[in-house]
């Protein structure tokens, strides 16, 4: 193994680091709002909401993300009529198409994730808080929302770190982040394992951050870990 050549190659994959970051923190933040929309559709009282949001996250979860992908990027691109349309500024940018891939991917994971946390909060909660008198919306923003978050973080965390990885199906579709600025110097010096042990060092970086701002939103969401434990006085015979 040539350690020169993975040193060599950290600085050329650190130029896609950016596009990585972007492509990550645009699609997470926009799933996390489609997730949401999904969680409201699948508590809905309205079955046809549900019917949609249950067969939403069917497909998006049943499908592999590549192919996904794909058909957003390569398949739409052979109607006429999206050509046409309003939106074909936006459907024949790489960019754009590999953001919306992964949004739509991770939302249907994420809004499964929310709807959990949102069941795990004990009905006893929600019956003392009405026994108090708290409106609907007072119950949802000081009781649900706060134990639902504290249940579906470590979830989330997870797909979090999973969704940066994913990133990387992005070089498929010709962006160069970091896979895609790999796989151009492969193809130069042919070094296959020395140039993705750098870029798999550096979403292992990336992926650690990600865990460090994890944990300091486990800790923000749980002060009571961050206080001492009482301690009982000891009295002299």
């Amino acid at each position: 193994m040539n350690f020169q050549m993975i040193l060599e190659s950290f600085p050329t994959l650190l130029e896609g680091v950016r596009l990585t970051l972007e492509l990550a923190l645009l699609s997470v933040s926009t799933g996390l709002v489609l997730a949401i929309g999904l969680t409201v559709a699948r508590q809905s009282r309205f079955v046809a909401l549900q019917l949609l949001a249950k067969g939403y996250v069917f497909v998006f979860r049943g499908t592999p993300l590549l192919v996904q992908l794909f058909l957003l990027y390569y398949g739409l691109s052979q109607f006429d009529a999206v050509r046409a349309s309003i939106f074909w500024v936006v459907l024949r940018d790489p960019f754009w198409c590999s953001t919306i891939a992964l949004a739509l991917n991770t939302a249907a994971y994420v809004s499964e994730i929310i709807r959990g946390g949102v069941l795990s909060v004990p009905s006893g909660h929600i019956e003392a808080a009405h026994a108090v008198g708290m409106s609907r919306l007072t119950i949802m923003r000081r009781v649900v929302i706060p134990v639902a978050a504290r249940q579906a973080l470590p979830a989330y965390g997870n797909e979090l770190i999973l969704m940066i990885k994913a990133t990387s199906l992005a070089s498929t579709v010709t962006l160069l982040e970091v896979t895609g600025i790999a796989r151009q110097i492969i193809s130069r010096t042919y070094a296959v394992f020395e140039v993705f042990i750098a870029a798999g060092v550096i979403y292992l970086l990336i992926n650690m951050v990600a865990v460090v701002a994890v944990h300091v939103a486990d800790a923000w969401l749980h002060p009571e870990r961050r206080r001492p434990p009482n301690t009982m006085p000891v009295r002299n015979a």
